[in-house]
């Protein structure tokens, strides 16, 4: 079965040229072009993944970000406007899983893709261990599942990788490199600060959870979880 995208954005011609691109590599992709209705549309029909414009007339993509994160856990991927850090920044703190800058390469639209799907959809099933425990926090990745004293985290796909990696290495520093590699699937680019942004995520849902202080981080190396810290 082909995975379904969805790629709200006003611009009519280049949701058409997305498009024809990303149904030759396989995928099965719909188009609307106003954020209320992808809200409401979103509420009713279901997807794979989607692509986000920011720059939305009406309902701003952000906007329609924060709404459909009250009801789905669908991976997001934000396009933005060349330069704009603030948009970014904010976009992954609301729960998006990445994003691209306008105009952006359909190429590397897939590639992006595939790499949020390849990690939404693991399941380890490979792997002899699907829980993970260190001290109150759990995660099982058979059902994507995080858990902090009997309270769920509610994480990202992106969120989920990146503390599964830094639960299996607890006690260790576990760099940017890695988390951005093996969590985001791609590597880390120069000013990227996608890693820290999802990390900062985690550290106020565990916080919000009564698990403070379990995520350490190490000035120029990266960030580690601590074995016997937090509350």
């Amino acid at each position: 079965m082909k995975d379904h995208v969805l790629i709200i954005d006003d611009d009519k011609e280049l949701c058409a040229l997305l498009a024809q691109y990303l149904e030759l590599q396989g995928f099965e992709v719909s188009s609307i072009h106003d954020g209320a209705e992808a809200v409401t549309h979103l509420q009713q029909q279901e997807y794979d993944t989607l692509v986000l414009d920011i720059m939305l007339p009406g309902m701003m993509g952000l906007d329609v970000l924060r709404k459909i994160r009250d009801f789905t856990d669908t991976p997001v991927l934000m396009l933005t406007a060349r330069g704009e850090d603030t948009d970014r920044i904010v976009g992954l703190e609301m729960g998006a899983d990445d994003y691209l800058p306008k105009p952006c390469n359909p190429r590397e639209l897939a590639a992006r893709l595939r790499a949020i799907l390849r990690r939404s959809q693991l399941t380890d099933t490979n792997e002899s261990q699907t829980e993970v425990s260190v001290g109150s926090t759990t995660l099982n990745s058979a059902n994507r599942t995080a858990i902090h004293r009997g309270v769920s985290l509610n994480l990202t796909s992106a969120e989920f990788n990146l503390l599964m990696i830094l639960l299996k290495r607890a006690g260790k520093i576990v760099d940017k490199d890695t988390l951005s590699q093996e969590g985001l699937g791609r590597p880390l680019s120069a000013y990227d600060r996608s890693v820290d942004v999802h990390v900062s995520k985690i550290r106020r849902k565990l916080a919000n959870a009564g698990g403070k202080e379990l995520i350490v981080s190490v000035r120029g190396l990266g960030y580690q979880f601590a074995v016997d810290g937090g509350y």
